[in-house]
């Protein structure tokens, strides 16, 4: 046990300090940097910081849901999603490096919210510990969607990021479902909306 909590606090402190791994080259590295002027690359290393905090959540849900769930074949998937959300640290966090912005100063905050939450999905059950993973999926797609319609029009290297993004989260959730994931009830999907704002509108900004 002592082996698994250092190993487990090994992936946190990674997660949220260090460079994150990553096996695809970033989408759009091969483009040429937008025209932004001050407001507009502002802008956009916001929306990043915020993408890039969504990826620090998911990682801590994933590592909670995976440490509870006892079906081998959802913690396989559980790793293969953290994994390519791994990746999508990796390309926020350059992204906002070439934007000359930062990332969040509440990213530990963040992250030890996120590991409660994904804790006690996985101790309700498999199945619900499932639909908590597709339904998160649902709601980053659908950030994500919103932000590819705010992100300025020139900015096509953070777009290209952001596509790629969405079409993995999506194939999360469809990995979830097949798997036998359960429909959450309104008020749990109310309430991750509700959390899932608080940090977006926070991450924006600090």
């Amino acid at each position: 046990m002592i082996d698994d909590f250092i190993i487990e606090f090994d992936k946190a402190l990674r997660t949220v300090f260090a460079r994150a791994p990553s096996d695809r080259p970033a989408p759009g590295a091969d483009l040429p940097e937008g025209e932004l002027d001050d407001a507009e690359r502002g802008h956009a290393a916001g929306l990043m910081r915020v993408n890039h905090c969504g990826e620090i959540c998911a990682q801590a849900l994933y590592q909670g849901q995976a440490i509870t769930s006892h079906d081998p074949a959802i913690c396989e998937a559980l790793r293969q999603a953290a994994w390519e959300e791994t990746e999508h640290l990796n390309w926020t966090e350059r992204r906002i490096e070439e934007l000359g912005g930062r990332k969040s100063f509440l990213n530990p905050v963040w992250y030890v919210g996120s590991v409660a939450m994904g804790l006690a999905a996985g101790w309700v059950g498999d199945r619900w510990n499932l639909g908590f993973l597709a339904e998160t999926e649902r709601q980053v797609e659908a950030h994500l969607l919103d932000h590819l319609g705010r992100l300025p029009v020139s900015d096509t290297k953070s777009r290209a990021i952001l596509e790629q993004m969405k079409a993995d989260e999506i194939r999360h959730a469809e990995t979830a479902i097949r798997l036998g994931a359960a429909e959450l009830p309104m008020p749990v999907r109310l309430g991750m909306r509700f959390a899932s704002k608080l940090m977006t509108r926070t991450a924006y900004w600090v």
